[in-house]
């Protein structure tokens, strides 16, 4: 993680999510910056809380650019760390609270973390693990006096303590993919890179220092999407949720007020189903990505006076890169087409490079919204590269582009519209089928709560499209009047040839683990990703 120094104007000051802080604690100190239950923090008691959080890690011997671990689910302590880490001179490691002990330990032994802060809750999946080397405290989330968390950074310094930052390209945090082919590969933000996209949030999603941010999205994702640091920058108010509960997140809308959240379909799926589902007030602004949402989705979102704001983006691109910027020409259209504009991933942020669709050659494909390519991205908002993987960090940016392994059309007005992931596209009879052409025909029926496709083996076609359904509360259909119904919307050698009814797989983003439906469906076999 070595940089080269560069000269700079003795007036200029580097970029960093740190200024955030400083200057929301210097011009509203005693705005609430944090909400999580009873407690509330002013942005004044935000700032002094990291400073001391920060000069503790100084005091316990943390050298510049030492890894900082936290696992903790979406609560205070993670977001101080968020700035605490980086202003000690530390790179945040913001560990997935879904992981089992084997993995945790695997992330903390790769990362090299010489710091581990756990939920107490989480501590049972590392007390077995390896920590001579490892200073660990225990976060019981209580607020409390004899919180350990608490003890710790009451213990700290509040006088401010110099900044190491030399050089923006520093990194800030290191954030591990999902791992879902091998072992996660670990992701190396910078400083400018989440200064930059949290602008991008704020510039996207419209956030106002009146906007009143819930936490459903985890910290630990893509650091939350940069909104630990958007929220802070406006002097937004942070409403931390322990636990992505739909009936509480529907509860502190309401009580709250709530104006912004963010999350995948899935989280939508159970919103929009909640039994406390109603229209509400004030419109919140809900912004989407993990998967395409379909125009079924979308239609109910809108019916509840949620205005849904569709991005795409990866680990590698600090969380959204893309997003559907709206027309206001469009709103003359109809509802179904509406919804169809929405459900693209648009261009890129306006912090980015317009991203490219392109086919092996690196020559874009046509503009035509037909021909399938290569999502290629790059901009002030991709990762500098993965940590101690120099082989893997070239492969992903052959070309001069990071290589996204998504595949998506082109349309006439430059809007990318994504076909698939690259190794989940079906081959069948030498034809390419779009499982989330297949998943969007399919959840048009009524019955339908969510769906994934995937490919099986089949002897004459080489693979055909298998649906996984899971049916709303108290719904039924057969597997043939799925297929039929999927024939009245698509091509019939698109339909899929089985449906079977289960609980889908998920990571804890709520994105659906299709690797595992495909390992049930092939076996032995090995699904050839072309």
């Amino acid at each position: 993680m070595s940089h080269t120094k560069t000269e700079k104007p003795v007036y200029r000051t580097e970029l960093s999510p740190l200024s955030f802080l400083q200057r929301s604690a210097a011009v509203f100190p005693d705005k609430i910056a944090v909400v999580h239950g009873d407690r509330r923090y002013s942005y004044k008691n935000f700032e002094t809380r990291v400073i001391r959080l920060a000069s503790q890690l100084r005091k316990y011997g943390l050298e510049k650019h030492d890894r900082v671990a936290f696992l903790c689910p979406n609560i205070p302590a993670l977001l101080e760390a968020h700035f605490a880490v980086p202003m000690a001179g530390g790179i945040l490691v913001a560990i997935n609270t879904r992981l089992n002990s084997d993995e945790i330990g695997y992330i903390l032994e790769h990362s090299g973390s010489r710091f581990l802060f756990v939920d107490k809750e989480l501590f049972p999946l590392v007390d077995k693990l390896k920590k001579e080397d490892l200073h660990t405290v225990v976060v019981d989330d209580s607020g409390e006096p004899g919180d350990p968390f608490e003890i710790f950074i009451s213990e700290g310094s509040d006088e401010s303590i110099e900044i190491w930052l030399e050089d923006e390209e520093e990194p800030i945090a290191l954030n591990y993919t999902s791992g879902t082919t091998g072992r996660p590969k670990g992701v190396i933000y910078t400083h400018r890179g989440a200064y930059l996209n949290a602008l991008g949030e704020i510039i996207e999603t419209g956030l106002t220092n009146n906007s009143k941010y819930l936490w459903t999205l985890p910290m630990f994702h893509c650091n939350g999407w940069c909104f630990t640091w958007a929220v802070t920058a406006i002097a937004g108010t942070h409403i931390c949720l322990r636990k992505t509960e739909s009936s509480l997140i529907w509860e502190l809308i309401r009580k709250e007020g709530v104006t912004h959240f963010n999350g995948a379909p899935t989280l939508m799926v159970m919103l929009v189903n909640d039994p406390s589902a109603a229209l509400v007030q004030n419109p919140v602004t809900v912004t989407i990505a993990g998967a395409p949402p379909s125009p079924t989705l979308i239609n109910r979102i809108k019916s509840l006076n949620f205005n849904p704001v569709h991005v795409y983006g990866l680990t590698e691109t600090y969380g959204p890169t893309t997003i559907c910027e709206w027309h206001e020409e469009w709103n003359m259209l109809d509802a179904e087409l509406q919804s169809k504009l929405r459900a693209r991933q648009g261009q890129a942020y306006i912090i980015s490079d317009l991203v490219r669709v392109v086919n092996a050659n690196m020559e874009d494909v046509p503009k035509n919204g037909a021909v399938i390519g290569e999502v290629v991205i790059r901009g002030n908002n991709v990762m500098k590269e993965y940590f101690g993987l120099p082989e893997a960090t070239a492969t992903a940016f052959r070309g001069g582009w990071f290589h996204s392994g998504d595949l998506a059309v082109w349309h006439q007005d430059g809007y990318i519209e994504l076909r698939d992931r690259l190794k989940d596209i079906i081959i069948s009879g030498g034809e390419n089928i779009s499982t989330i052409e297949v998943e969007q025909a399919i959840v048009k029926h009524p019955a339908i709560l969510e769906c994934a496709v995937i490919a099986i083996p089949d002897e004459k076609w080489g693979e055909r499209p298998k649906a996984f359904v899971t049916l709303k509360r108290g719904a039924y259909a057969t597997e043939q009047e799925i297929i039929d119904f999927c024939r009245t919307q698509i091509a019939h050698f698109k339909c899929p040839a089985k449906v079977e009814f289960s609980e889908l797989p998920k990571t804890s983003t709520g994105k659906i683990q299709k690797y595992v439906l495909r390992a049930r469906e092939w076996g032995d076999k090995e699904k050839k990703i072309n």
